[in-house]
């Protein structure tokens, strides 16, 4: 089965746009949902990191009982419902094993406005420190929150520089004194590396050693499953770098460790030490120049005043259920690493190969993987993939600096396509 070429190169066209990897994720999505419309064939979506699974139920229904007792009536707290400060630490003692007061844990507008707020109090943090460093490949919005900041940043592909040669790497950039942060994320999304403890201990060292803020994405909490990060106050522990330096700030996302989505809630967990440093540079823009306070009453209130006060309550309500042992949140995260075993191994039997592994150890399955075909670039693998009614993205947006890979993502692939997915992959390979 393939699409018509004309059709695809025709809607591509509208886009004006002569390389298709330069089309966001967004636009790409947009692309696609067009061919299928126009051609009337379904395709295997894999271009989306949107959560695939059903939301929770105990969040829905905390949720409907908030709205019951008039709580769209009033603005939140800008820093958080206390129900939901205080599980969002218990969180952070029961899977991270991180003694974190309340006070340092503030629910934000998903991960995203999240990282938008680490990102720009870093970035203000000192004017002769403007430069954000990523660990890539990474999510490309955040370079664009950067970029809508008129705020500089640097980055480095990590495919060569896994293990002890990634202390090398960082110093020969921090050791320039102008970064202000590391960003990352572990695992990693589009690669799904995850950071060993070794190495997240060289991130910590050297984040103490040149003063700079770690911000560290832990939207897929858990979701390494060669390990069982799901039992509270039981190890293993969730791997983080503030476990090696108090300069950090940690991104979580209720979107996809409790698949709630559509609620944009995610949680922002800052070190006490962090929280109360003082840079006199943030002076220049809100009324104090503590980093807590102004990520909090600069930035948070400025963009939005706080989270949706009904989701707030929701968060509390699945964090107390896993705090409580009430849920495995992380076994219900499964069925993504099911299907990208399935998926690997049909990719892989096509011959297909995997452009980013584990260090010393087999990639583990989870909501991403990065995959590549010999004898074409990203963009040739992307347009091709569109004849056969197959979507992804190019690994090109990602910062990564390798020309032929692209991202794909399980979570709208159903198990009942997998069929239809070999069948596509095998028309594709034979061609």
């Amino acid at each position: 089965m393939t699409i018509q070429k004309e059709l695809v190169d025709s809607l591509f066209k509208q886009f004006g746009e002569s390389d298709i990897t330069r089309l966001s994720i967004r636009e790409v999505g947009r692309l696609v949902a067009q061919i299928e419309e126009k051609s009337g064939q379904e395709f295997i979506h894999m271009e989306m990191g949107v959560p695939g699974l059903p939301a929770s139920v105990i969040a829905i229904e905390a949720e409907k009982e908030a709205l019951d007792k008039g709580v769209a009536t009033q603005y939140p707290n800008i820093e958080g419902i206390v129900p939901v400060k205080v599980e969002i630490s218990r969180f952070a003692k029961s899977f991270m094993n991180l003694e974190i007061a309340p006070v340092c844990c503030v629910p934000t507008v998903g991960a995203m406005q999240g990282s938008f707020a680490a990102l720009l109090a870093a970035g203000r943090t000192n004017p002769e420190k403007p430069y954000t460093l990523f660990i890539d490949p990474g999510f490309p919005v955040n370079k664009s929150q950067l970029q809508l900041l008129d705020l500089p940043f640097k980055s480095f592909d990590i495919l060569n520089f896994r293990g002890e040669k990634l202390g090398n790497k960082l110093e020969s950039f921090l050791k320039e004194g102008n970064i202000c942060s590391i960003c990352y994320s572990s695992p990693n999304n589009p690669s799904w590396i995850c950071f060993s403890e070794s190495e997240l201990k060289t991130i910590g060292e050297l984040a103490t050693k040149y003063d700079v803020i770690v911000i560290e994405d832990l939207a897929y909490f858990g979701m390494d499953f060669r390990q069982h990060y799901g039992s509270p106050a039981i190890e293993p522990f969730q791997p983080t770098v503030a476990h090696y330096t108090d300069n950090y700030i940690l991104l979580l996302s209720a979107s996809k460790i409790f698949s709630y989505a559509g609620q944009r809630i995610g949680m922002m967990i800052t070190s006490e030490k962090l929280r109360t440093r003082h840079y006199p540079n943030l002076k220049r823009y809100s009324t104090s120049d503590e980093l807590g306070h102004f990520m909090v009453y600069g930035v948070l209130y400025a963009t939005t005043a706080g989270t949706s006060h009904s989701a707030q309550y929701a968060l509390a309500a699945m964090l107390k259920a896993a705090n409580d042992g009430k849920i495995d949140f992380v076994k219900q995260l499964h069925a993504y690493g099911e299907k990208a075993k399935v998926m690997k191994a049909l990719f892989l039997k096509y011959g297909f190969y995997i452009v980013y592994n584990d260090e010393e150890r087999e990639l583990a399955d989870g909501f991403y993987f990065t995959i590549a075909y010999p004898g074409l670039t990203s963009g040739e693998l992307m347009k091709e993939f569109l004849y056969y009614g197959i979507s992804a993205i190019s690994l090109a947006i990602t910062g990564s600096e390798n020309p032929n890979g692209l991202r794909a993502c399980v979570s709208f692939v159903r198990m009942d396509q997998m069929e239809l997915l070999e069948a596509r992959l095998k028309a594709f390979a034979e061609r």
